[in-house]
């Protein structure tokens, strides 16, 4: 499948519609990408994308609490929210019928959340995320550095500096006008994308767009003042301490952007690495060696710059230092030497094999023309997307490798809070907790 067919309009106040049609069985899905993520937010006021990710499903002005949930799984639908550093994305799939349900809810909330926003919701709300962050990166074994990793990359006026989830403080300061102000700045019209797609007639689907969202009014875009790339002077070196048991390396780089020159050169490349127990990374350390329990490498792709990750976990006994080593090695080798014509051809077949099966499904098929239309202000991505992975070769990944592996990096080292791995007496040490991002 190299192309998705859709039909896309613009209303009036700026919403851009896209439609899909698949007929296939009696289902639909709707989806909307608000063009707003922690990227948006300000110092001292992170983590309100994700926090409204949470407040939009506690019911607006004509679908008050728990109604959104109760009217979807009523009627057999599903839904959910996501947010990332880039957008914040709200989904519903159910049966055909449900469509005009589905719309009438998100137009609802986009229209009315603002007026129905109470303090004892933002304080129930604000709870559920702080907790959120407590397991998913206080508590969570190694969970640490995904929230010291930003705030040791990007500079304090950088848009990642701070993760997803925002900081405690942050939260606790956030009050009901706060939330307001943010929602009327970033939801509206002219800042979404609304996908709908399968069982549906869209000259129908149209009528009810315009029905629904037609009369909300228009409102200017939100102004981005773009920054300045994020670059690291010199390496930069941390540990933590944490409740694990074996001591972890993670290794970060700045790289291209989502779609820049060389994304998709690092992704094949991290899969060459540390993409399974085929992997370089794997096969050195693990079974070769013998001196780590796991390795891993990914591009973690961002619309204003990339990370790239190598991560390996130490088998008991063996020092961090042992694994630096090693791995410095396998980077040197893939850098000097690069990859084999196999390997390419099998990481490039596992991410094109991993695409076709996704839009197996009619959710996803709705979720990636929001990407590309959001990323490239055209749903008609596909074939653009994997043209990128289809052209790149073994010199060019060896060569996106060695530019980006040439930079100056972050080394962060998680060590057990007994002490096994940590660094010697006199080494530099780093917080032996995430520090609060503000």
């Amino acid at each position: 499948m190299r192309k998705i067919t859709f039909e896309k309009l613009v209303l009036p106040n700026g919403l851009t519609v896209i439609f899909h049609q698949d007929r296939s069985s009696p289902l639909v899905a709707v989806n909307i990408w608000y063009h707003v993520g922690s990227k948006d937010e300000e110092r001292g006021r992170t983590g309100f994308a994700h926090l409204f990710e949470h407040l939009m499903f506690m019911g607006s002005k004509n679908a008050p609490y728990p109604s959104f949930d109760s009217i979807m799984e009523s009627w057999g639908g599903h839904n959910n929210g996501t947010t990332s550093n880039d957008r914040t994305n709200y989904y519903e799939i159910g049966p055909t019928n449900l469509l005009e349900t589905c719309l009438w809810l998100e137009a609802d909330r986009l229209a009315t959340l603002a007026e129905v926003i109470t303090e004892e919701e933002l304080e129930r709300q604000r709870k559920v995320v702080q907790n959120e962050r407590r397991q998913s990166y206080e508590n969570r074994p190694y969970g640490q550095s995904e929230l010291v990793i930003p705030d040791a990359m990007y500079p304090e006026d950088h848009p990642y500096h701070w993760p997803t989830i925002g900081s405690h403080a942050d939260l606790e300061a956030a009050g009901v006008a706060d939330v307001r102000a943010f929602f009327e700045r970033f939801y509206l019209p002219s800042n979404a994308s609304l996908v709908i797609a399968g069982d549906v007639d869209i000259a129908a689907g149209r009528a009810l767009v315009e029905k629904y969202f037609g009369w909300i009014p228009s409102r200017p875009s939100p102004v981005r003042p773009a920054p300045a790339p994020a670059v690291l002077v010199s390496g930069k070196e941390i540990t933590l301490t944490d409740r694990v048991q074996l001591p972890r390396l993670r290794l970060c780089w700045h790289s291209p952007a989502l779609f820049a020159g060389g994304d998709a050169e690092l992704d094949l490349a991290a899969q060459v690495l540390g993409g399974g127990k085929s992997s370089r990374l794997y096969k050195s350390l693990v079974f070769e060696r013998r001196i780590a329990q796991d390795a891993f490498a990914y591009q973690s792709s961002q619309m204003l710059g990339s990370l790239f990750h190598v991560g390996v976990t130490a088998k008991p006994g063996v020092t961090l230092d042992q694994v630096q080593r090693a791995v410095d090695e396998e980077l040197a080798r893939f850098a000097a030497e690069g990859p084999t014509t196999a390997e390419v051809d099998r990481a490039r077949n596992s991410h094109l094999a991993d695409f076709y099966k996704s839009v197996d499904h009619l959710q996803t098929r709705a979720d990636i023309l929001n990407h590309y239309e959001h990323l490239l202000g055209d749903p008609d991505g596909v074939d653009r997307d994997l043209t990128r992975y289809e052209a790149a070769d073994r010199e060019s990944v060896r060569a996106q490798l060695a530019a980006t592996a040439g930079l100056p990096r972050l080394t962060l080292r998680t060590v057990p809070e007994n002490g096994a791995g940590a660094p010697e007496e006199g080494a530099s040490a780093g917080p032996d907790a995430p520090p609060v991002v503000a």
